[in-house]
This record gives C-alpha cells, structure tokens and sequence, in this order.
C-alpha cells in the first residue's frame, strides 16, 4: 500500500508539473522570440535613418557592420547595398509593397524589415538578419532552469509523499497487527492510537470488539467447565452401581456395552473439560489404527441395522500420531455419527500419510453438504441435522495441533482428519 500510494502521489504531482512546465516553456520561447524580433525591427527602423532614400540606387549606401547583417533593395527588388541576398525575397517584396515594417523567423535567423520612404512614397526596404543561435541558447538556459525546477518539486513531492504514506500506513500496520493478535486469540490486544480520526475510530471498534469476544469467551468456557464437571459426579454415581451389579454377578453383554459407554462418556467429558480449559495439548501418541478400530468397531452395529457396511484401511507403515487418544475417540465418534446419522451407503475409514503428518479419512456415499465452510458452524441442533458435533470435532482437532476439514463436498462426502506424526517420538521413549 505504502509503494502504491507514493507511486500515486509522485504521478499526480508530474502530471501537474508536465501540465504547468511545457506550456510555460513554450510561453517563455515564444516571447524570448518576440523580444529579439522586436528589437531587430527596433534596430532596423533606426538604421534606416542613415540611408537617403532619394539616392537609393543612385548612389553607394552605407551601412553599419556588426551581428546584424543590413540590405538595402530597390522597389524593383535588387539590392543596391549591404550583405543579403541579391534579389527581394517574399518578405521584402512585402514590406515593398504594404510600406510597413515587420520581423520574422526562418532558417535558423531573425531578420526583420522596414521601409525606406522618400516622400509619401516607399523607395526601398532596409533589411536587417540576425543568427538566431543566441535566442536558441537562453531559450534553452530557461527551459534546464524550468527542468531543474520540476525536479525539484518532484522531489519534494516524493518526500512529502514517503512522509504521508508512513503516518498512513504505519499506524494501519500496527492496527493489523493488533486484529492479527485478537484473531490468534488474544483478547488483551488493543489497537494503538495514531491521531487519525478514521484510523482511530478502527481502532475503537476493534478494541470493544476484543472486550466483547474476551467476556462472551470466558463466559462460554466457564459455562462448558462447571457444566462438564457436574455431570462428572452422576457418572461416577453410574459408574459405581454398574460396577455393584457386575460384582453381585449380574455380567451380561448389557451390562459391558454400559461400562464401555460410560468409558466414552467419561471421555467425552474429560475432553470437553479440557478444551473449556484451554489446556494446553498433551505430548502424547495415539495409534490411529487402534483408535480407528476401536470407533468402527462401536459404529459398526448401528450402521448394520442399516444394512450399511464399514470398513477400516490402514496405510500408512507407523500410524503413530502426536494427539490424545480421548480427542481422536471423540472426533472419530463424532465422524461416524455424522455418517451414520446424514449419509448413505458404505462408511470407509482410512488411516494414510500425508506429506509430514497422518491423515484419517471418513468416507460415506450419502448427499453430504455443498458448503463445507458453514458445515463446522456452531449452530443450534435444528438448523439442518448437523448440530454442533462436528464444531466440536474441529475444535478439539485444533486443540491437538491438527485439523478437520470436509475435503470433498457435495455427494459422496469425505471429512479428512490431519494430526502430526508421533512415531519418532514415541520411537525415542521407548528406547
């Protein structure tokens, strides 16, 4: 911006320069010609008075020496004295015939006529040349000394123009930085002041901004935390009468698949918890493979009574990545929730590389979503089915240093979770 804007200011300022300085310059040749033409004439009519105009023809003329060139004709347009041409040009012919004097340009001289008269009557025409070279040269003086100013009010337009762009562009930097700050989640950034009013309203408007996300944030967080630890003591409560019945006996199949999902709930919550929290991400791994397995493996019962197949690709030679098995759990959950629930044929669940991180693939053949932007939206459950399951996958995705993202929209869906590799490091503690 700050390039853009000097680069204009300069052009105007040239523009206005070359508009003013060419005009002026010819203004200034075209009377610097005038002036020596005029006193040509001057010198032409006042040299006249030492020719005789009854002898012209007649007897010898005399005539001054010098710059100037004189001439003196005859009515019949031969000249009868001086240096000049030896016959009447059209100029000469002129003055012979009007009896008035007059100057003129050509050829690189000034010359200039006047009439000789005897009488009433015009007996001859004085005329007087001049080199033009001395009208050239300060014709030419003037126009570098009109260069050298233009220069130097571009300069000064370049200057003034680095100057403005710096107070505009500096303060429009900072208030970047400052919008860059709150977007990375800082909400104590406030946007400094430059003493421009538009800027400083900006700035305004950006720190209430910041005040408002900071409290509705904190609100949200603390709502999610108190919440999510409350309902840790019932679980506990649940946990421990299953427990009793199990111990009294009472094992069944119900009864595990209770266990297990009072595990995944405990998860849930202690996820949940966590990214209320804002806690920082935890160093260890989790085998994507096993995490896949184990989510198809709660998936692949309900997605059966639907007569709709799962499956589980693995290939990528060490699936280790660098992320809780809790939030990978709860983010494949929500994945195959989503497909079970809104898509439509075989479920395919794919464990790959991806450059320097893993990838898991959750493919379906439903209709799935044209906007792949909106579909991560925390919106009311009733918006469109989706809920705020998928907005909390991708937070908790963003929490381990990855991310979710609906690779390909439209029919036939895929939602591409990316986390980074863990192998090395799980490599490195095992040893």
């Amino acid at each position: 911006m700050k390039r853009r804007l000097v680069l204009a200011i300069v052009l105007v300022a040239t523009m206005s320069v070359v508009l003013f300085a060419v005009p002026l310059g010819l203004l200034v040749q075209r009377a610097y010609r005038d002036e020596e033409l005029l006193r040509l004439q001057r010198d032409a009519v006042a040299t006249t008075r030492l020719v005789d105009a009854r002898t012209v023809g007649r007897d010898p003329v005399e005539l001054p020496g010098g710059p100037i060139a004189y001439a003196v004709y005859d009515t019949g347009g031969r000249r009868v004295g001086g240096r000049g041409p030896a016959r009447a040009d059209a100029l000469v012919r002129d003055a012979l015939r009007s009896g008035k004097a007059a100057a003129i340009q050509r050829d690189g001289r000034l010359l200039a006529v006047a009439p000789l008269l005897g009488g009433e009557h015009v007996a001859g025409v004085l005329l007087a040349s001049r080199s033009s070279s001395a009208l050239t040269d300060r014709t030419h003086d003037t126009w570098l000394q009109l260069l050298l100013l233009a220069a130097g009010v571009l300069v000064i337009a370049a200057l003034a123009a680095l100057w403005l762009a710096g107070r505009l562009t500096v303060p429009l930097t900072r208030l970047a930085g400052a919008a860059k700050r709150l977007g990375d989640g800082d909400f104590s950034a406030r946007a400094p002041r430059s003493g421009v009013p538009e800027l400083d309203a900006v700035g305004e408007a950006l720190d209430a901004t910041a005040e408002r996300l900071d409290d509705l944030v904190t609100r949200e967080r603390s709502f999610s935390a108190d919440a999510s630890h409350q309902l840790r003591t019932p679980l506990a409560a649940l946990r421990i009468e299953l427990e009793a019945l199990e111990l009294r006996g009472e094992r069944g199949p119900e009864l595990d698949a209770a266990l297990h999902e009072v595990d995944r709930l405990q998860e849930t919550i202690d996820a949940l918890l966590a990214l209320a929290r804002d806690a920082p991400r935890g160093t260890g791994t989790t085998d994507l493979a096993n995490a896949a397995a184990d989510a198809a493996a709660a998936w692949r019962g309900p997605l059966a009574e639907r007569s709709r197949p799962l499956r589980v690709l693995v290939r990528a030679a060490d699936p280790t990545a660098r992320a809780s098995s809790g939030s990978v759990r709860q983010i494949l959950d929500v994945l195959l929730s989503n497909a079970c629930e809104h898509g439509g044929g075989e479920v395919v669940v794919t464990v790959r590389e991806s450059g320097d991180f893993l990838a898991v693939d959750v493919h379906d053949e439903g209709p799935g979503v044209a906007d792949a932007a909106e579909v991560f939206r925390r919106r009311s459950p009733s918006a469109d089915g989706h809920g705020i399951g998928l907005s909390l996958a991708s937070s908790l995705a963003h929490a381990e240093g990855g991310g979710l993202a609906l690779r390909a929209p439209g029919r036939a869906p895929t939602f591409t979770l990316t986390l980074a590799r863990g192998g090395d490091e799980h490599n490195l503690a095992a040893t």
